[in-house]
């Protein structure tokens, strides 16, 4: 199994510009006269100096960064869509129960959008491979756009509207003789993300993500009660590790020249004298024409190439461009981090809910995905 890996069907374009419309509608985004709507889901923005300041502010939760591929995804009632950052739509055999039913499927959703990661799992022990699909956000339940409701309501959500149904569901169904649906059959699992007090970052960093049987990258710090705000989120925050800071570019070979390009208003902006080195020893024309993500090698002021973007149309924006050279500028460590949040986790708005809150290695974190042929478990 890869990331990369294409699931699901492709749809005609006519039915997935209705979906897409149906989308931006769900996340009360304008269509007007667009004909090439994009891919509306939310970006968190790169941690630094400046912006840290925001978890002093207001009520911030943390969850760890999956090194996944992202997907949103949705519902509807003649089937379910992976939708992609390219915004194309592929069909996928999902089953999804509402809640209060008898199990008979008389009920299921019907526009009901989630935000996730498809991640990959590697079952400790046996090194089997399980997909699996994080689901972080809900934006709309059955036609109901949830987008102005605050974080924590949306989150409980994931869990009673879509993912508890379906274990009840499938464990009512699991000893039948003659079940009306296979869930051990569909291409992948899901369940949702876990989120944690911010004063457990120090735990999440030390225990968990070395345990995660799945790549990451980093950490999200998502404020508690914020709405869902489509495309750039300046109050949604991610720190990657250093060696892990990274931009998109569009590479292109002219002649035996570099180009390295970013998205500026809707247009290619060239990155002057910048250079990508690969240090697999393959022909950089071999990437030309590509999204190839790099990572910034400050002793050689190079970009060290890291992979392919295969599920990226345009490269990153100028402004995401300037935001990772700035945390990559201030340099926040992880030890830098940990210290600064046990100061921020003092101040009043923290302090009175330290005693109450949960720990990653406090809860028996079986990672069963209700849905895919294995299961995989971890705990932390």
């Amino acid at each position: 199994m890869k990331n990369d890996d294409i699931l699901g069907d492709g749809i005609p374009f006519e039915q997935e510009r209705t979906l897409r419309q149906m989308c931006y509608q769900l996340l009360k985004l304008p269509v007007g006269k667009k004909k090439n709507l994009q891919f509306p889901g939310l970006h968190p923005v790169s941690l630094n100096r400046e912006n840290i300041q925001l978890l002093k502010q207001r009520m911030y939760y943390a969850t760890w960064k999956a090194d996944g591929t992202r997907y949103m995804m949705l519902i509807t009632d003649e089937g379910s869509y992976l939708i992609d950052r390219k915004f194309r739509f592929r069909r996928v055999q999902l089953r999804f129960p509402c809640r209060h039913t008898d199990g008979c499927g008389e009920n299921a959703h019907h526009l009901t959008l989630l935000d996730g990661e498809m991640i990959i799992d590697t079952i400790p022990g046996s090194g089997e491979q399980v997909r699996g699909y994080l689901i972080f956000d809900i934006m709309a339940i059955n036609s109901i756009s949830l987008v102005g409701r605050p974080f924590c309501e949306r989150w409980e959500m994931i869990e009673k509207e879509v993912i508890e149904p379906r274990n009840y569901e499938s464990n009512q169904i699991q000893g039948s003789q003659n079940p009306h649906y296979r869930y051990d059959l569909e291409t992948f699992g899901m369940r949702r993300k876990d989120f944690w007090f911010l004063s457990t970052v120090n735990s999440v960093l030390k225990d968990f993500i070395p345990k995660l049987p799945h790549a990451a990258d980093g950490l999200i710090f998502q404020a508690w009660f914020d709405p869902y705000v489509p495309r750039t989120h300046e109050g949604l925050l991610k720190w990657k590790y250093a060696e892990m800071n990274s931009v998109d570019f569009l590479f292109e070979m002219v002649g035996h020249h570099q180009q390295l390009y970013l998205h500026e208003r809707g247009k290619k902006k060239l990155m002057g004298a910048t250079k990508a080195v690969f240090d697999d020893g393959s022909s950089p024309s071999l990437y030309s024409g590509k999204i190839i993500e790099c990572s910034w090698n400050s002793e050689h002021r190079v970009w060290s190439y890291m992979r392919i973007r295969s599920d990226k149309s345009t490269p990153n924006d100028y402004r995401t461009y300037l935001q990772v050279m700035r945390s990559i500028e201030d340099n926040i460590t992880e030890e830098s981090l940990i210290n600064e949040i046990s100061r921020i986790v003092r101040l009043p708005i923290y302090a009175c809910r330290i005693p109450s809150a949960k720990k990653p290695n406090d809860i028996n974190i079986i990672n069963i995905y209700v849905g895919s042929q294995k299961s995989s478990g971890y705990n932390s």
